[in-house]
C-alpha cells in the first residue's frame, strides 16, 4: 500500500528534525456513524473518543471536531504539531462500490441515488478539503487514507496483548469488504481472505435487527438480549432461504429477499411471507414470534463466526486470535468462539465498530507504514480503554458549587469505598463517576451505573425506573479477577475487561427449579441464580474481569463490598438512558442522576443523595428523556 491513498494536492514543506520530538498521529473515523479521533504519539495511545460524548447525539456521524480538540488537549498539541492524519477508509473506492451498485439495480435504486449523492458531491468526495476545514487550517503534514478492513485489522492486533494472532474482521460493509480474514506479527497486519458487499454478516443481523423493530446500527445488541427468551424455530429456514453458507464460513446472501442495495429499508413483503409476519413496529408487543426470530438470527450469527474461527485456524495455525469490526461487538459469539473454538485466547478490539477505526488507522501508519517495532509485553496496550477525558476533583468541585447542589466530600478514598460499598449492599442505585470516560460502547466502571447483583428486584429495577428501557434487557456482572472462576465459565487467569465475552454463570450459582418451564419473558420472573440481577434467563452473563492495574478505584469499592457481603459481583451498566450516550462530564453526570430514580451519585470523592437534592418535576423528566431519540 501506497503511504496515501487520495492525499491534498498541496506538497507539505520539509519538518525539520525530529531530535527527541514524538511523532505524532491523528486517526479519524467520520460521516457514517459513531464517528471519533484517537491520537497516537510515537506508537503509545495517548487518547481516544467518540463524538456522541460530546454533541450527546448518539452514533454522531458528524466530523468528530469535539474528540479531534480533546485529542490534542490531552496531548497538549495544536494541529500544527501533527505528522499525519489518517483516515479510517478510501473514500473513492467507497463511492466506486456506491455507482456500481446503483448501477447494478437500475432504475430501483434511483431515489436512494439522488438523495446520497449531493453529500458526496458536496463533502465526502473532498475530505481533504473538509479536514483543512475541520483543523483550522493549521495543519500542514500529509493526509493518509487506508482501507475500511485494514483500519478494524489493526485496531485488533496492534493494541493486542499477542506478538502474532489470527485476524478476524466482520461488520457491515467498508469499502467493498464486509469480512476479513488474516494473520498479524510482529508490527504487520495482513489480510488474505475478503468477503464482499452485498453479503455481509453484519447486513443480515442488521436486517433482522429491522425486521424485529429494532433500529439499525443501534439496535443490534436489544436483537443479541432478545434471543434467549425464543428458540431457533427460524434456523434451518435462515441456512436454507437466506444464504448459501460453505464450512469455512463464507457464505452468500439470496439478495432476492436483501433491498438494501437499492432501497433505504433493509427487508421487504418477500422478506415478511417467509417469516409470516409484518416487520414489528418499533415499540410495538414483543410476540413470541420475535423472540424465535431473534433466537434464530443469533444462532446462524454464532454458527458463521465459529466457522470463520476455525477455518482462519485451520490457515494459520496459531494459538491466539483478535477481532474487531461491529459482528465483534456480538458478545455471545465471541463467548462461544472462547469456549467452542481451537484458540487458546482471543482478544476483542473494546472499541470494535467504526469508532475503533480510527485508532486502527492510526496504528496502521506508525507500525505497518512507518514499519515502527511493535512491543508486546504480555498485556493489552489499550489502557483499560479509558482513554478519554478525565475531570480531577477540584475541577469536580468547582462545578458542584456552580449549582450549588448538596454534596459530601470525602478526605479518605477508604471512608468513600466503605459508604458506597454499604449503599449498594442496601440496595441502592448509584451513579459512578471516576477518571477518564470510556472509548468504545461499553461502560467499564469510570462511567457507570452500579448495584448489588444478588437483588432479585434490581434488573426491573434499573431497566424501568432508571434506563427507561426493555424490561427483557439483561445487565453485565463485573467481578474481582481471582474470583471469576468460582462464578462464571472463565478459566483461572483468564481475562474479560472489556466486557466483551458472554459467559456461562457456575451450575452451583444456579436456581434451576426457580424458571423451568417457563416461556418468554414470564422467564424473567425466576431468580435463576445466587446473583440475579446479572444472570440472563439462559444462565449466561457479558463478564466484566475487574482488577487493580486497570481499574484502581472501582477494583478497591468490589474489595469492600465482597468483604462486607462475601459476594465480589456487582452490576454495571452504562451511566446514560435510553437514547442517550454515555456520560461525559460531571454536568452531564448530575442532569443523568436528577432525571432517574437513582439514589445516589459518586463524582470522585463527591457523594450526593437523592433525598438532599431539590425536587425534580415529571415535566422536567419528560423534557430531559425527550431529548434522546429512542435507541
Amino acid at each position: 500500500m501506497r503511504l496515501c491513498g487520495i492525499c491534498s494536492p498541496r506538497i507539505p514543506p520539509e519538518r525539520p528534525a525530529r531530535s527527541c520530538r514524538l511523532m505524532n498521529i491523528l486517526g479519524i473515523s467520520a460521516f457514517y456513524h459513531d464517528s471519533a479521533a484517537a491520537l497516537v504519539s510515537d506508537g503509545a495511545i495517548v487518547a481516544a473518543a467518540q463524538e456522541e460524548r460530546f454533541t450527546r447525539i448518539k452514533h454522531d456521524p458528524g466530523f468528530p471536531s469535539h474528540a479531534v480538540a480533546y485529542c490534542l488537549e490531552a496531548a497538549r498539541l495544536k494541529a500544527e504539531d501533527l505528522d499525519f492524519v489518517v483516515f479510517y477508509e478510501k473514500p473513492l473506492v467507497h463511492f466506486e462500490r456506491l455507482l456500481e451498485t446503483y448501477i447494478a439495480y437500475a432504475p430501483r435504486g434511483f431515489r436512494q441515488f439522488l438523495m446520497s449523492i449531493p453529500l458526496w458531491l458536496k463533502q465526502k468526495l473532498h475530505l481533504p478539503r473538509e479536514l483543512d476545514r475541520a483543523l483550522g487550517g493549521e495543519y500542514r503534514g500529509r493526509y493518509v487514507f487506508t482501507e475500511h478492513h485494514e483500519s478494524h485489522a489493526a485496531s485488533a492486533f496492534f493494541p493486542s496483548p499477542f506478538e502474532e494472532a489470527a485476524i478476524l474482521t466482520l461488520d457491515g460493509v467498508g469499502e467493498w469488504a464486509t469480512a476479513s480474514a488474516g494473520v498479524g506479527r510482529g508490527n504487520r497486519v495482513e489480510l488474505r481472505k475478503v468477503i464482499h458487499f452485498p453479503h455481509s454478516l453484519g447486513l443480515l443481523y442488521s436486517a433482522f435487527t429491522y425486521y424485529t423493530g429494532f433500529r439499525v446500527n443501534s439496535g443490534e445488541y436489544k436483537l443479541m438480549g432478545l434471543a434467549p427468551y425464543g428458540e431457533p424455530r427460524y434456523r434451518d429456514l435462515i441456512l436454507k432461504e437466506l444464504l448459501d453458507l460453505k464450512e469455512d464460513g463464507s457464505f452468500r446472501l439470496n439478495m432476492r429477499y436483501f433491498p438494501y442495495g437499492y432501497k433505504t429499508v433493509m427487508v421487504d413483503r418477500r422478506f415478511e411471507r417467509l417469516f409470516g409476519a409484518p416487520v414489528r413496529k418499533p415499540e410495538g408487543p414483543i410476540t413470541e414470534h420475535t423472540m424465535d426470530v431473534a433466537a434464530s438470527i443469533q444462532s446462524v450469527t454464532e454458527e458463521i463466526m465459529l466457522r470463520m474461527a476455525r477455518n482462519v485456524h485451520q490457515e494459520t495455525g496459531l494459538k491466539n486470535l483478535v477481532l474487531a469490526g461491529g459482528v465483534a461487538l456480538n458478545c455471545v459469539g465471541n463467548g462461544r468462539i472462547l469456549r467452542e473454538g481451537p484458540f487458546e485466547k482471543i482478544w476483542v478490539q473494546p472499541a470494535a465498530g467504526d469508532a475503533g477505526g480510527a485508532l486502527g488507522a492510526a496504528l496502521f501508519v506508525w507500525h505497518q507504514l512507518l514499519d515502527h517495532e511493535r512491543k508486546v509485553d504480555g498485556r493489552d496496550a489499550q489502557g483499560g480503554s479509558l482513554l478519554g477525558p478525565a475531570f480531577d476533583d477540584q475541577a469536580i468541585e468547582t462545578f458542584l458549587k456552580r449549582v450549588g447542589t448538596p454534596h459530601h466530600t470525602f478526605a479518605r478514598e477508604t471512608d468513600l469505598y466503605d459508604c458506597v460499598a454499604d449503599l449498594v449492599a442496601s440496595e441502592n442505585v448509584v451513579g459512578w463517576f471516576q477518571g477518564r470516560m470510556e472509548f468504545g460502547p461499553r461502560a467499564l466502571g469510570n462511567r457507570s451505573i452500579i448495584g448489588d447483583a444478588r437483588s432479585e428486584k434490581m434488573q426491573s429495577v434499573m431497566n424501568l425506573k432508571i434506563k427507561f428501557r426493555e424490561s427483557f434487557r439483561p445487565f453485565a456482572p463485573c467481578v474481582l479477577i481471582e474470583d471469576a472462576p468460582e462464578y462464571f465459565g472463565l478459566e483461572p487467569g483468564q481475562e474479560s475487561p472489556y466486557m466483551l465475552i458472554v459467559a456461562p454463570v457456575r451450575p452451583d450459582k444456579r436456581l434451576d427449579g426457580d424458571i423451568a418451564g417457563a416461556r418468554g419473558l414470564d422467564r424473567l420472573k425466576g431468580r435463576r441464580s445466587v446473583i440475579p440481577a446479572v444472570t440472563h434467563v439462559d444462565y449466561s452473563a457479558r463478564v466484566q474481569t475487574v482488577d487493580p492495574e486497570r481499574h484502581g478505584r472501582l477494583h478497591e469499592l468490589m474489595s469492600r463490598f465482597k468483604a462486607k457481603t462475601g459476594c465480589p459481583v456487582i452490576i454495571n451498566t452504562s451511566f446514560n438512558i435510553r437514547g442517550e450516550p454515555i456520560v461525559c462530564t460531571p454536568e452531564h453526570a448530575y442532569r443523568c442522576f436528577m432525571a432517574t430514580d437513582m439514589d445516589v451519585l459518586v463524582l470522585g470523592r463527591h457523594l450526593l443523595y437523592k433525598q438532599e437534592q431539590p425536587q425534580v418535576t415529571k415535566h422536567d423528566v419528560e423534557r430531559y428523556k425527550s431529548q434522546f431519540k429512542l435507541d
